[in-house]
């Protein structure tokens, strides 16, 4: 039955969802739509349309994930309400909305994968040191959650479209990537609304 449900879940993929990646691309990336020439080299951000549009789709996908739901629910049990769990996914989905903006940016603009990689790892093992220490492996794991079954084929679907449609770009090497940043800079975003509530609490602290 598992074996059933996986072929059809795969077929839907082929048959629908990349597809569809693919038809959204072009239509957002066409000459007439952003009201440029695919010769112009100064064009990265006339494709502004489809960094809105991704991230419109990371946060819409992030906040419907239903792992992303399953964590802040036993968040916000086992710290005794003190982890929101409607703030909790908002924060998230707008890390994923953040990432998918800066990703496609990426492909539109052919900037190498590892620098954007490597400068958010950067930026998340300092807010590590920081952050409040009971709310780090949950901010890791916030990461995890939202590369799974909502998000990542419509993610996917987007990149591969995008960078088969955007002149010289391989979706072969610029199509992937798209789940790398969801999955970084929702740590970020959950790191910074911890420093967040810690930062207000110690003010209110003082302040009594």
């Amino acid at each position: 039955m598992v074996i059933v449900g996986l072929s059809f879940f795969l077929m839907g993929l082929e048959k629908a969802l990349f597809p569809l990646g693919r038809i959204m691309a072009e239509q957002l990336s066409s000459p007439e739509f952003i009201k440029t020439s695919y010769s112009d080299t100064q064009s990265h951000l006339s494709y502004y349309w489809i960094y809105i549009f991704a991230a419109m789709i990371g946060f819409s996908t992030t906040i419907a994930e239903p792992s992303l739901i399953a964590v802040a629910l036993k968040a916000k049990e086992v710290s005794a309400g003190t982890i929101h769990e409607k703030w909790l996914r908002i924060t998230v989905a707008i890390g994923v909305a953040v990432a998918l903006a800066i990703g496609t940016y990426r492909i539109v603009s052919g900037t190498p994968l590892y620098i954007y990689i490597l400068v958010g790892y950067i930026l998340v093992l300092i807010q590590t040191i920081f952050a409040p220490k009971q709310l780090i492996a949950l901010a890791y794991d916030s990461g995890g959650v939202t590369t799974s079954t909502v998000t990542v084929p419509l993610v996917a679907a987007l990149g591969l479209g995008l960078s088969s449609v955007v002149p010289g770009r391989n979706p072969a090497l610029d199509g992937f990537g798209l789940i790398a940043f969801a999955s970084l800079f929702p740590i970020m975003t959950v790191l910074a609304y911890g420093q967040i509530i810690y930062f207000l609490k110690n003010t209110k602290r003082n302040q009594s």
